[in-house]
């Protein structure tokens, strides 16, 4: 073998000694400092985030009845980039509840409870624990009460208040909906009302069935009437030469208070009539009024309230 012969040999076993040995070290080196340079070399925070918790899996027929953090206070450490794409991608405290049962629980929020990454290391979660009361949940009707504050108008009074609805039917924790039998409106004002009105009424509501139905609001129809009282008078009966007609007729009107104060005899204000049939054998008693009042009187009764003629004896 000659001496070019070893030369190359030499070169060929040295070319190859790099080629299959160190390029693979060479590049398994290189990545290690990266990732020193990157991570390991980055100086260490201690940081604190704000986490959601988010309950999963929580039975159909259960509610969670008490107000709890919806956010805990998680202290992270490790290296900057890691903690800032954590924050970034957001991470959450799940708490399964598929096994829960009506009562209270009690959630430990263990360090291992948060998902972080490798070299992301969870030093401290605030609070410590989560209590949860867990409930039945049930569907309720509740009627509602309307309640009232003042009086209407001089010389009427309330008739009715009608909601609308009449009633509503909630679904919330038992606990909660077992302590009310009916709900309330807020107060309504009907000082000095003499009309009926339709208005939006607001319920009176405790904090937990706002969070159930929010501010609710229902229609309350308010009747007013004129407060009366039945009065009892007579009319003369004025037909001449009908002597088998009554002279006077008895009257019975349910008449307001104002008009009862101003009118001492209600029989000035009325005239009794007689309306015939086409035949003239049969007449309604009709009460006309004589004046224009400010309040009218309703009619209740009138005695006679029909009469008859009597047919002429046989032979004429």
């Amino acid at each position: 073998m000659g001496e070019q012969d070893v030369k190359q040999l030499s070169i060929s076993y040295w070319r190859r000694f790099f080629t299959e040995e160190w390029v693979p070290v060479l590049i398994s080196l290189c990545a290690a400092v990266l990732v020193w340079y990157f991570v390991g070399g980055e100086d260490s925070v201690d940081t604190s985030i704000m986490v959601p918790v988010e309950v999963i899996n929580l039975p159909r027929d259960l509610v969670i009845s008490n107000q709890f953090k919806k956010e805990i206070e998680v202290t992270l450490n490790g290296p900057r980039s890691l903690i800032n794409e954590l924050q970034s991608r957001g991470i959450r405290r799940q708490i399964d509840l598929s096994q829960a049962a009506p009562g209270t629980s009690v959630i430990t929020n263990e360090p291992e409870s948060i998902s972080v990454p490798r070299g992301v290391t969870v030093l401290r979660v605030q609070p410590a624990s989560i209590i949860l009361s867990i409930d039945k949940l049930i569907q309720k009707t509740f009627p509602i009460n309307p309640v009232t504050a003042g009086v209407p108008r001089a010389g009427y009074i309330l008739r009715g208040l009608r909601m609308d609805p009449a009633e509503i039917t909630i679904t919330g924790p038992i606990t909660v909906l077992s302590q009310y039998e009916v709900l309330r409106t807020e107060v309504i004002d009907i000082n000095g009302l003499d009309r009926n009105e339709e208005r939006q009424v607001p319920l009176d509501l405790e904090p937990a069935f706002v969070d159930l139905i929010g501010q609710t609001k229902i229609t309350a129809q308010v009747q007013v009437e004129l407060e009366t009282s039945p009065r009892e008078f007579t009319l003369p009966l004025n037909v001449q030469n009908q002597p088998w007609l009554p002279a006077e007729v008895r009257v019975i009107a349910a008449v307001p208070g104002t008009v009862a104060d101003r009118y001492d005899n209600l029989a000035e204000l009325f005239e009794a009539r007689i309306s015939w049939d086409e035949e003239g054998k049969r007449g309604v008693i009709q009460i006309v009024p004589l004046v224009e009042l400010e309040y009218p009187l309703e009619i209740i009764q009138v005695d006679p309230e029909v009469v008859v003629r009597p047919e002429p004896p046989e032979g004429r």
